[in-house]
């Protein structure tokens, strides 16, 4: 489909971050060399009981991870020793779109949160921002009338809404890379006020490539049996297809865009099309990259819902019948499978969904994050892991704090074509 887009145990452990509470720190292994400078230093510095090493500017921390978390997982030294393998092994063949950095971390963030100022209206030229709606009765893929909903109980829109902010920078007629956010227009405020302040940047360091961010609302309602639990919560492609090969083309057919800029043309390299999304979309960011890294290669998942939220009744049961959750326990599909061409940003936060949940209920966000970070790092993924204190389920203040740093490392590597 390669078209052209035109018009074990509590244990003691250790970590080295610029914050220290962060549950998967592991005692040498994790340590980490000086932050890059891409990444403000002063909103992750060092709690008064941590202390720093001698001249590398990095912090190690003892803390206690609970037993619960790590219930029916390898022991971490098992784990440790499976990271520095894997690492090693595959340090041979790195991608130039796909650097590893010092950026690929785990980074503690909390109790105090502010917002970054580059997530601030700073006076930058200002892009242009576009509004349309797609029906759902008009899609080949997501209609609203699959067999898996309820909807008397779980309304289904009849139409979407697509919001598109096309840079200041962007120059018509150039191959656009994407952003596409779930639950659109979702953050997409935060990631406006980035792409007008970092896409003209002076510091090689901190700067973004002007990026067409395209949010997508989602079907309706949630959970299982709803539409959005359909789109984002089901373990296959159809999502990754439905914006691939209905939505953006929406985005070059509508007449609005299309008179602003009549030479819009989208990326065709799929390190240039990246996916983000919270909750459910943030799982719904991860399955689009995993079954189709042909098309999507960039992933950013906040509070990702790594739980078993599949529909019980969906054809993809047979296959997965844990949904998400199969992705780190299980049947462990990231530690089982050849490690795929991703940048993966995933976060939970302590005091997320349902967090002191028993293993089999398969719906514990907390053991899902802490244990989705550690099967990618085990794996050798390139791959950012925020924790963050004294927050909830896709909190605001853990988006204006750590966005823009996240959106900094995601692009690290992007070739301009």
């Amino acid at each position: 489909m390669g078209h052209a887009l035109s018009h074990c145990s509590g244990k003691i452990t250790r970590h080295s971050e610029p914050d220290q509470h962060h549950p998967l720190a592991k005692p040498t292994m994790m340590d980490h060399s000086v932050a890059n400078p891409a990444f403000n230093q002063n909103r992750f510095r060092p709690s008064s009981n941590s202390r720093q090493l001698s001249g590398l500017g990095i912090t190690h921390r003892l803390m206690f991870i609970p037993r619960h978390l790590f219930a029916g997982t390898h022991c971490l030294v098992s784990f440790c020793l499976l990271s520095f393998l894997t690492s090693a092994k595959l340090s041979a063949a790195e991608d130039p779109q796909n650097p590893k950095n010092p950026g690929d971390a785990y980074v503690t963030v909390g109790p105090e949160y502010r917002i970054d100022h580059d997530l601030t209206d700073r006076g930058n030229p200002k892009g242009k921002s576009f509004e349309f709606s797609m029906p759902l009765a008009d899609s080949k893929i997501f209609r609203g009338d699959d067999s898996t909903l309820e909807p008397l109980k779980k309304e289904v829109r009849k139409a979407r809404k697509i919001f598109v902010y096309i840079p200041a920078t962007y120059v018509d007629g150039t191959r656009a890379p994407i952003l596409v956010i779930h639950d659109g227009p979702g953050p997409l405020n935060l990631v406006r006020h980035a792409l007008d302040n970092l896409t003209v940047s002076k510091d090689p360091a901190r700067k973004l490539p002007a990026f067409i961010a395209i949010g997508v609302e989602n079907g309706g309602n949630d959970g299982k049996n709803s539409q959005r639990g359909l789109e984002y919560d089901t373990l296959s492609d159809r999502l990754a297809r439905f914006i691939y090969l209905e939505v953006l083309p929406a985005v070059l057919r509508q007449p609005e865009i299309h008179a602003a800029y009549p030479k819009l043309t989208l990326t065709e390299n799929p390190w240039n099309r990246a996916v983000m999304g919270c909750s459910s979309g943030g799982a719904a960011a991860m399955s689009m990259g995993w079954f189709r890294p042909d098309w999507f290669r960039r992933i950013i998942a906040y509070s990702g819902t790594f739980v078993d939220q599949q529909d019980d009744d969906a054809p993809e049961e047979s296959k997965y019948p844990l949904g998400a959750w199969e992705y780190h326990s299980s049947m462990k599909l990231i530690e089982t499978s050849e490690r795929k061409p991703l940048r993966i940003f995933t976060h939970v936060s302590d005091k997320d969904l349902r967090p002191n949940d028993a293993e089999e209920t398969y719906h514990n966000w907390v053991m899902a994050g802490h244990r989705t970070a550690a099967a990618l790092k085990a794996k050798g993924y390139n791959h950012r892991y925020v924790f963050s204190l004294s927050s909830g389920h896709c909190d605001k203040r853990v988006f204006e704090h750590t966005l823009a740093d996240t959106l900094v490392w995601l692009w690290q590597g992007y070739r301009r074509e």
